[in-house]
């Protein structure tokens, strides 16, 4: 008899147990989030340490992280054994500088929405919201500020 605590996980039962569909899951594994083994009947099976990175995943990305940048750091994560408090220290610290900055643009945007509205060009010399100067005017017109992710 199988372990409960080393028993693997199919497809539908990491879905439920992390709330998501299982075509999430697929997406994930296509992504390289996340890894499976296939059985000899070509059916996914998953360690339990899955359900934790599944939920990293999906705080990291309800907090607005790319799912590159998800990739990226955890790939730097060892294989093999479920994510530890640790890891998620180190995910979390290299996370916080680009929510601190997105909190920032957040809250300039909210608070200077008003002046805003309407306008629908963003690269006039008088939008101080997010084209201070008209810069992005240099590099054509239409909302040109948002494709070149300048700080503002």
């Amino acid at each position: 008899m199988v372990d409960q605590q080393h028993r693997e996980l199919s497809v539908g039962e990491v879905a439920l147990r992390a709330g998501v569909p299982v075509s999430t899951l697929h997406f994930y594994e296509a992504e390289g989030l996340i890894e499976s083994r296939r059985t000899k009947g070509n059916q996914r099976r998953y360690t339990r340490s899955v359900l934790r990175l599944v939920a990293i995943i999906r705080v990291a990305q309800r907090a607005g992280i790319p799912l590159a940048r998800i990739r990226e750091r955890l790939n730097q994560l060892p294989r093999g054994r479920p994510v530890t408090g640790a890891d998620w220290s180190l995910l979390s610290a290299d996370w916080r500088a680009e929510l601190d900055e997105r909190i920032k643009l957040l809250s300039r945007l909210r608070d200077q929405m008003d002046s805003c509205i309407g306008c629908g060009c963003l690269s006039i010399s008088e939008c101080p919201l997010r084209n201070p100067e008209d810069i992005a005017g240099d590099y054509g017109a239409g909302a040109r500020a948002f494709d070149l992710g300048q700080p503002v």
